[in-house]
């Protein structure tokens, strides 16, 4: 039994030994340092969430639940299959909660997050990034002959060629289209044809269909200016598809899409999969551009947790989250909770955070409150444990996998 799916009730030891013996095991040697021994020996009791060491990544696992049930359901709605992406959670046990909920597959973005997935037992995934070079050819190469279901983008004929000498069976693979942004994928149709001609010259490479993601829409503000940007980008993956069955290849799959864009996704009819990530664990630079639009009707079911470590300046206290608890490529981290929320936080340094005081509320040494990560991605890439809790209990600590995986 995987125990960072189970829930009260479902195993009778759940906070006897057994349950504690079966996390230490899952997490290794992480277990054995003295923060998460800690943690560790309030596992499951009542108000065991204010005794996290600090700073920890927090998962309302009950919010997430819900924000992954949604996503589906507004996925099945469209009649669009679901790939969520791993590079927001970086989490297997959250991976296995999104397929149960009816996802097909998880997105990665780099190789070596795969790696980490496919150790953990997952099959079913799509690396999102083009690679390059013959070493990583043939760690594609070594993932497509262990998975089930590995499939990966490519947008240069010498990609079709590198991966091709390294194929040990057949691999999967999806033509990225460049729809806007300018970051990778093929520049227009033409170069999408002349990749797909590559692929379809190596019997071993089996051309599933096109890729087309606006990173850069995802947080445009409001909806119709992000369905602008959306239809503009779909025109040019449109002509990339042409190309691509021009040449012969074969257009099955039409994948991209995100948070910020699924109701734009779903409104243009072009994409038959969509990749959104954020939608889980929502952070403040998705809840300030899409404020009451549908696309951001979630539930912050991440946080980051915090102690006021100083309260002796009469106009702000320090707490103990500063650059190295928080992504700083977005906004600022906001406050939670009816007391502190008013507040402004600023980094003070690597491992502090200055917090305004609030008007009309104490604050002491000790105290302790939740904030909402600018970024949520490279948030999460600075933590080694995610924290799962149930109302105010921690009901698990899971090792977050793909964090560092950059290669």
């Amino acid at each position: 039994m995987n125990s960072a799916l189970c829930k009260p009730g479902h195993d009778v030891l759940w906070w006897g030994m057994t349950f504690r013996e079966d996390i230490r095991h899952r997490l290794g040697p992480l277990a054995d340092k003295p923060h998460v021994a800690a943690a560790l020996t309030v596992l499951g009791e009542p108000g065991s969430i204010h005794a996290i060491p600090t700073p920890a990544a927090v998962l309302d696992l009950d919010a997430f639940d819900r924000n992954v049930a949604r996503m589906a359901e507004r996925a099945r709605a469209a009649g669009l299959a679901l790939r969520p992406h791993f590079k927001s959670h970086k989490t297997a046990a959250l991976v296995r909660r999104q397929l149960e909920a009816g996802a097909v597959g998880v997105c990665c973005a780099k190789l070596a997050e795969a790696e980490a997935l496919a150790a953990e037992g997952v099959g079913q995934i799509l690396v999102t990034s083009p690679i390059a070079g013959p070493a990583a050819a043939a760690r594609a190469a070594a993932l497509a002959a262990a998975l089930p279901d590995f499939r990966i983008v490519l947008d240069h004929p010498d990609a079709a060629a590198e991966l091709a000498a390294a194929a040990q069976g057949p691999i999967q693979v999806v033509i990225d289209v460049d729809v806007g942004m300018g970051r990778t994928g093929c520049h227009d149709a033409e170069q999408a044809a002349a990749v797909a001609r590559a692929v379809l010259a190596h019997p071993t490479l089996k051309l599933l269909g096109v890729q087309g993601y606006g990173g850069s829409w995802q947080h445009i503000e409001g909806a119709n200016a992000r369905a602008a940007a959306a239809a503009e980008g779909m025109k040019q993956l449109q002509a990339a598809i042409a190309a691509v069955r021009a040449t012969g290849g074969t257009v099955e799959v039409v994948t991209g899409g995100g948070t910020g864009t699924f109701a734009a996704d779903a409104a243009q009819g072009v994409l038959n999969e969509v990749q959104p990530g954020s939608f889980a664990f929502m952070d403040r630079e998705y809840r300030d551009a899409l404020k009451s639009d549908p696309d951001g009707a979630f539930e912050q079911s991440l946080t980051i947790h915090s102690t006021v470590i100083s309260a002796n300046h009469p106009k702000w206290v320090t707490i103990d989250a500063g650059l190295k608890a928080f992504s700083t490529d977005g906004p600022t981290p906001q406050p939670l909770g009816e007391r502190f929320a008013a507040c402004a936080y600023r980094f003070f340094g690597d491992e502090h955070g200055m917090l305004s005081r609030p008007k009309d509320a104490p604050v002491a040494r000790g105290d302790r409150l939740a904030l909402t990560p600018g970024h949520i991605d490279p948030t999460l890439d600075r933590y080694d444990l995610m924290h799962l809790v149930q109302g105010d209990v921690l009901v698990d600590i899971v090792r977050i996998e793909g964090r560092g995986a950059s290669q």
